[in-house]
């Protein structure tokens, strides 16, 4: 497919990179040249340094030609009206990346009035996983994932305490025809390997028949035991500490937020009800304290700066807290994560993409998809004649770490995959993916025949 993205930041050199993987036609367009002549030395895209808010650029861009603009430059209403201009334009799908909160809440009304197809929110997006973690990790029953006679479910290794130690060549002989897709460990989920070892208060997502599955699931969740979340204290109130503290407000639990501006301060506490918005420096330890830090069941580190969000997410585990999630936009501090006990750890840019890709994909290939912690993708996809992954042995693929291949349904049979299975045309294909390797499960759906500019 043709594709046109229009702005050259973060996000939008993380979704080209993406869309490159699945071999589509990328064009990057922004305003500012000497960003582009980086990208055309790095990547293999076509740039084009115009505005995009100038119809007579789109037009001579031959829009209508185009399958997908995503708009994601760092302006909500430039992206409206660049993604609205390239519908009238007759761009096939138009994607808009729209951030400020008075604008969702009128949003389906401007999706119908501007043409726009598909709206992203970073800040949302990442808000609704740390929702779904704080308020809703003890309310799942069957399994977060289920299709035909497949389930996965989530628990504690606390809960089944015989798999602790254990590698997993050795899980089969516990957990028969199961297979331990992922491990959320110090709030870093990971793929699991032959000689992953199962450790202490690891967090394990298994996949399997329904049945026995279901049969697990009586074994290792309480019934009845739901999150008994009351005290919450997020430090930053930019827009994801404004949508979290909205929705944690409504579930009920008493919500604090720590602001430097006092400007922001204003704002929070003329739009939000029933919060507690306190201006001050948070990285002021005795103000941490003053405000009863050490009485939260959770801390959510939101401010603009990674550095920040890690150092006080550190801080608040000393104290304590049950559960801290901190939101990080840099990949490269995943490793150090990994390393600092912090419950959770969220990367808006990796959501993002993976809500765009998704879109971009329709249900062509994807039947469906699900974020594990916000960090990981299950999905369900349909093996067509010309993917890479066909008539392989899995082994034989060359896969990446951060990519498993789960199970797959063939006609009425579900099988577990091991290194010797080979994916047949038709199959259904149940795969888990590392958000951070998304450009390489890309490629692996991707048909052999690539595409170019000049192909419709």
């Amino acid at each position: 497919m043709k594709i046109l993205i229009v702005g050259a930041g973060k996000l939008g050199m993380k979704v080209a990179n993406a869309l490159l993987g699945g071999e589509h036609a990328v064009t990057i367009m922004d305003t500012d040249e000497s960003i582009l002549q980086k990208i055309s030395s790095h990547i293999d895209v076509m740039t084009v340094n115009a505005n995009a808010k100038e119809v007579k650029s789109l037009k001579k861009l031959n829009i209508s030609s185009y399958d997908y603009l995503i708009a994601v430059t760092g302006n909500d209403e430039a992206n409206i009206v660049i993604s609205s201009f390239a519908k009238r334009l007759g761009c096939s799908k138009v994607i808009a990346r729209i951030r400020d909160p008075e604008h969702m809440q009128q949003i389906n009304f401007i999706k119908d009035a501007m043409g726009i197809d598909h709206i992203v929110n970073p800040d949302l997006g990442i808000t609704v996983e740390i929702y779904k973690y704080l308020a809703e990790k003890y309310t799942l029953s069957n399994g977060i994932f289920s299709t035909g006679k497949i389930s996965l479910i989530e628990f504690n290794v606390e809960k089944y305490k015989q798999l602790i130690g254990l590698s997993m060549t050795d899980i089969p002989k516990v957990l028969p025809n199961m297979l331990v897709v992922a491990i959320s460990r110090n709030g870093k989920v990971i793929i699991p390997h032959g000689c992953t070892t199962i450790e202490d208060d690891d967090f394990l997502y298994v996949i399997g028949e329904k049945a026995p599955i279901l049969d697990l699931n009586s074994k290792v969740h309480e019934k009845g035991k739901y999150t008994d979340l009351q005290k919450v204290m997020i430090i930053g109130g930019g827009k994801t500490g404004f949508y979290l503290a909205n929705m944690l407000a409504e579930f009920g639990a008493a919500v604090k937020i720590i602001e430097k501006s006092k400007e922001r301060c204003h704002y929070l506490s003329t739009h939000l009800e029933d919060v507690m918005i306190l201006h001050g420096d948070a990285t002021d330890l005795s103000l941490l304290e003053e405000e009863n830090l050490d009485l939260m069941d959770a801390v959510v580190t939101a401010t603009g700066y990674d550095e920040d969000n890690l150092l006080l997410a550190l801080t608040a585990k000393q104290h304590g807290i049950e559960d801290v999630i901190a939101k990080v936009s840099r990949a490269s501090y995943a490793e150090i994560i990994s390393s600092m006990g912090i419950d959770m750890a969220l990367n808006p840019l990796d959501i993002t993409t993976s809500n765009i890709l998704r879109f971009v994909q329709g249900s062509k290939k994807i039947l469906s998809s699900q974020l594990i912690q916000g960090q990981a993708e299950i999905m369900e996809i349909i093996a067509t004649p010309h993917m890479k992954i066909l008539d392989t042995p899995l082994r034989e693929l060359d896969l990446p770490k951060g990519i498993i291949f789960a199970a797959i349904h063939r006609g009425t049979d579900v099988i577990i995959p091991n290194g010797n299975t080979v994916i047949l045309e038709d199959d259904k294909v149940i795969l888990l993916s590392l958000l951070s390797d998304i450009s390489t499960t890309e490629k692996l759906l991707t048909d052999k025949v690539k595409f170019s500019f000049f192909r419709r």
